[in-house]
């Protein structure tokens, strides 16, 4: 695949993923601000939905991610999990989630609080992660030149939805962690409550809005060096930080995290993923969104079935009351198993692009013609 193709797949990419979702998030966040309330039933909405649209299935073409990264073209939809490259990467991945979410799902059982908090990190680490794909590799050139400063992204850009609904909403956070955890042992949760503490939320809030400013200025230094695209790059994350503080300062905690896990964690790895499906990228260097949207469908499907098969089983074998609260707090769990061997897939995927190696800052815009575009 030419240089010119991934590029001008991107440029599509970019038009889809930015700027439409930014849109959604303001208006979503613009009647909050201004004193709107809706009934709790509904803040759950977004989290039912992404059990088939975009949540779930975002991470399930795992199997098949990093031979497309190496440059096999590797077909994933049901027959082809059947034959070919993709049975045996299933069977690989197949195994590492059966280890590591297995193990994670003991963890619950075992010690439901701790694997909350594991959870939050887990999630900490893997939202940031995505974000950095977005600011490196779906940009014409990053303002992140380095290992540092593309850390101190991870911290900041996955912090934001696990740090600022504390901050501005404890009393329905700890809810949901009192449900969560709550799944296994009703008073588990108490381990938790220093976490809501006003001290502490306190610190978190001036620690990592601190941060935010002092990680923006250290990219703006670097784009200013750079000059051009680079400032494009950093005027972009500087937009978007702003918008999620503020996006989940106002917007109720349940609500503004399922929305941003559909609408913009999981587009985001989507998008990564259809760029490396060469058909998909072909059309999208013609500027034809749907059929790498087509093409993601088709093999995520037969995956995602097999996720809700263990999201029934795992709904059967947790006592719960029966409410919606406790079904979104077994699927919270179902994430948290999945999400940790996700994380392995995604962060080998990272290393596959050379996401955390940048070139230096008059090198070229990392990641651009990594294996498989």
């Amino acid at each position: 695949m030419t240089v010119e193709t991934a590029s001008a797949a991107r440029r599509t990419l970019r038009r889809a993923v930015f700027l439409p979702v930014w849109l959604l998030l303001v208006a979503v966040a613009v009647p909050f601000a201004l004193g709107l309330t809706v009934p709790r039933a509904l803040l759950y909405l977004p989290f039912a939905a992404s059990v088939l649209v975009l949540g779930l299935p975002h991470g399930a073409v795992d199997h098949v991610t990093l031979l497309r990264a190496r440059g096999t073209l590797a077909d994933a939809g049901l027959r082809a999990l059947l034959t070919g490259p993709a049975r045996d990467a299933l069977a690989r991945v197949g195994l590492l989630y059966l280890v590591l979410g297995g193990a994670y799902l003991l963890g619950w059982w075992v010690a439901p609080a701790a694997a909350f908090v594991v959870f939050v990190a887990l999630t900490w680490f893997h939202w940031g992660q995505g974000d950095l794909y977005a600011l490196v590799d779906l940009v014409e050139t990053t303002h992140l030149r380095t290992g540092s400063q593309r850390a101190l992204a991870v911290v900041v850009r996955g912090g934001l939805p696990m740090v600022v609904p504390l901050v501005g909403a404890p009393v329905a956070y700890r809810r949901v962690a009192t449900d969560v955890v709550g799944l296994f042992d009703a008073g588990a949760a108490d381990a938790l409550a220093p976490a809501f503490a006003p001290g502490t939320r306190l610190v978190v809030a001036v620690g990592f809005g601190a941060l935010s400013l002092a990680t923006l200025v250290l990219g703006f230094v670097h784009a200013r060096r750079r000059g051009g695209a680079a400032r494009v790059s950093w005027r972009l994350d500087a937009v978007e930080t702003t918008l999620l503080w503020g996006y989940f300062l106002v917007v109720p905690p349940v609500l503004a995290v399922g929305l941003y896990f559909c609408l913009w964690h999981s587009v985001r790895h989507i998008a990564r993923l259809v760029v490396l499906d060469r058909p998909a990228t072909r059309a999208l260097a013609a500027g034809d969104l749907r059929p790498g949207v087509v093409r993601f469908a088709r093999d995520a499907a037969p995956l995602t079935v097999g996720a809700l098969v263990v999201f029934a089983a795992l709904f059967l074998a947790v006592p719960t009351d029966g409410s919606l609260a406790a079904l979104v707090a077994v699927y919270l769990v179902l994430l948290a198993v999945l999400t940790l061997p996700h994380v392995v897939v995604v962060t080998l995927l990272d290393r596959e692009q050379g996401l955390w190696t940048p070139p230096g800052v008059d090198g070229p815009g990392p990641a651009h013609g990594s294996p498989g575009r």
